[in-house]
């Protein structure tokens, strides 16, 4: 079994602020809050992943022009 990803450390201050920020949005909701968390940090991560799957698409054909130069 593989062991877990330690978090990052961050700044309680601001993690107080975020989740402050969504639950005004929420109007209370936590459970509305909750989710709208969730849902933003699925779509952070998947634009991250897009992004990273581009450089190394970039990176590839690099290597693939340099071996067709040479």
């Amino acid at each position: 079994m593989r062991e877990p990803i330690p978090a990052l450390p961050v700044d309680a201050g601001a993690v107080e602020e975020v989740a402050q920020a969504y639950l005004r949005a929420a109007r209370g909701d936590a459970g509305a809050a909750l989710a709208a968390v969730v849902r933003d940090a699925l779509a952070e991560g998947e634009a991250w992943h897009r992004g990273l799957d581009e450089q190394l698409r970039l990176i590839s054909r690099g290597y693939a022009r340099g071996r067709l130069g040479a």
